[in-house]
């Protein structure tokens, strides 16, 4: 499988590229850039051809795939184009600003049938396998409340890096559409929409602790459908914060915090701490996007899965801006969250 890969803007590029480099099925062919020095010194450190036309790496019939990793406010116009062009597209979090945006994506990718698949990666997690075991089999009998907290210090000031370790293009708005909860948000974001089930509304306080231009710490209230309540929180203040995952229910809690698992449960014969056996990863994200391709197998990220992502940030953002709950509803979603 030929593949172009499409810009460096995102710290994540160079990861994917690695990836790429290292799955069997893979060929990477070619890199266009937006800039074009910073393209073609990746080109040359990967042995590949730099090629500065977009439209001349789309028409070229030798690729199959591209790997879009641009700076997100051109993820609408880039994905599409690749889609018109019959390539598959693999692509970092968030897809785009909008559900509408998003929508419009999902109808380039099913009118030219090909393959996208946005990279949610703790959703191939043990931790989130096992407590998506949990809630299926209901060991926590009604789930009445969720708390997901993923964070960094980023943006924490040091005398080498006076704006924090982060690219500081990512306090561009314009092209990243917000700070750490677009970004760094994503994860408690779409593990809570999985675990959570549907969403009515969210109140959301996106804040500047540094004053960068966009949010350096947010959180984000959500009520679900059910009646449950829950709590999103990230930042890129927090030195040392592990990933915490909690889900409290009418029968049991489930604690995460990093990759160490607890559970209580009525279910379980005690009324001590279990700490489980949990079960295996699943395939990367860049996994399933080459089998989806190469063998017809669905993944396990789904488009509701992606474009329920930019609904929460979308509505949080909303919120923040004018001071309110904002219902889901609100968005004029076609695909309910």
């Amino acid at each position: 499988m030929n593949v172009a890969l499409l810009s460096k803007w995102h710290v994540h590029a160079v990861d994917y590229a690695r990836e790429a480099k290292e799955n069997e099925t893979i060929s990477i062919q070619v890199v266009w850039d937006e800039d074009t020095e910073r393209g073609a010194e990746w080109a040359k450190e990967l042995g590949v051809a730099y090629e500065p036309d977009l439209n001349k790496v789309l028409s070229d019939p030798a690729i199959d795939g591209v790997i879009v990793t641009t700076a997100t406010n051109r993820h609408k116009e880039v994905i599409i184009a690749a889609a018109n062009h019959g390539k598959h597209i693999f692509t970092e979090k968030v897809l785009a600003f909008s559900v509408k945006d998003c929508e419009e994506i999902v109808e380039a990718v099913e009118k030219n049938n090909v393959q996208l698949i946005v990279n949610l990666p703790r959703l191939t997690e043990s931790f989130y396998l096992y407590a998506q075991e949990v809630v299926d089999k209901r060991l926590l009998g009604d789930i009445t409340y969720i708390r997901c907290r993923v964070a960094h210090n980023g943006s924490v000031p040091s005398s080498e890096n006076p704006k924090g370790w982060l690219p500081q293009h990512f306090y561009n708005k314009e092209e990243c559409g917000g700070g750490a909860l677009i970004d760094l948000g994503a994860h408690p974001i779409y593990l809570t929409n999985r675990l959570g089930g549907k969403v009515k509304a969210v109140s959301g306080r996106l804040n500047q602790f540094y004053q960068l231009g966009v949010d350096d710490n947010a959180l984000v209230m959500v009520e679900y459908e059910s009646g449950a309540m829950g709590m999103i929180e990230t930042g890129f203040l927090s030195f040392g914060s592990p990933q915490q995952l909690e889900l409290y229910g009418t029968e049991g809690t489930l604690m995460v915090e990093g990759q160490e698992v607890r559970i209580k449960s009525k279910h379980l014969g005690t009324e001590d701490w279990i700490y489980p056996e949990l079960p295996k990863p699943i395939q990367s994200a860049m996994e399933q996007w080459v089998d989806s391709i190469s063998n017809g197998t669905k993944p396990t990220i789904t488009t509701e899965d992606i474009v329920n992502l930019t609904a929460i940030n979308e509505a949080a953002a909303l919120s923040d801006k004018e001071g309110r709950r904002v219902l889901l509803s609100d968005l004029g979603m076609k695909q309910k969250i």
